[in-house]
């Protein structure tokens, strides 16, 4: 295990580079009329089986608070980029289901999306730093056990 002293001047720097690539990302949006956010929740959309879900499950994979997720999706469905259906499984529920036009948007956006976060982190790191960078992210994330 790493020393506290470590620890807290490794989170200072990721999270400065965080912030500061997010900055860099974030500029290039509304891209195609969406914003950062509403790309964010269509991006999570995509990856669900059928690109739905539960709208409570949308509000804990996003970055925003329910209100605010709750009136992102009423003008997303204004706009015919998704629709809201009640939970055949829980009627007090709601299901948010990307619709095929929208998914044609997200994936014209993604592409254009990728192609700047290639520029961004790619054209500062190598792919074997990206692997390693990956690596290290997953494991903070939880999605790969720690060493020793």
């Amino acid at each position: 295990m790493g020393s506290k002293q470590q620890a807290v001047a490794t989170w200072e720097s990721l999270f400065r580079a965080q912030v500061r690539v997010m900055r860099q990302l974030a500029a290039e949006f509304p891209l195609h009329g969406l914003s950062l956010n509403e790309y964010d929740v269509l991006f999570n959309l995509s990856l669900q089986p059928n690109r739905a879900a539960r709208l409570r499950d949308l509000n804990e994979l996003v970055f925003l608070s329910q209100p605010s997720v709750s009136r992102l999706i009423d003008r997303l469905v204004d706009r015919g980029i998704v629709t809201k259906e009640p939970d055949p499984c829980d009627g007090r529920g709601t299901i948010v289901r990307m619709t095929e036009a929208g998914f044609d948007l997200y994936r014209t956006v993604a592409i254009e999306h990728m192609n700047t976060i290639a520029a961004v982190v790619g054209n500062r790191l190598d792919d074997d730093e990206l692997k390693q960078l990956k690596q290290l992210t997953d494991r903070l994330d939880g999605r790969r056990p720690p060493i020793g």
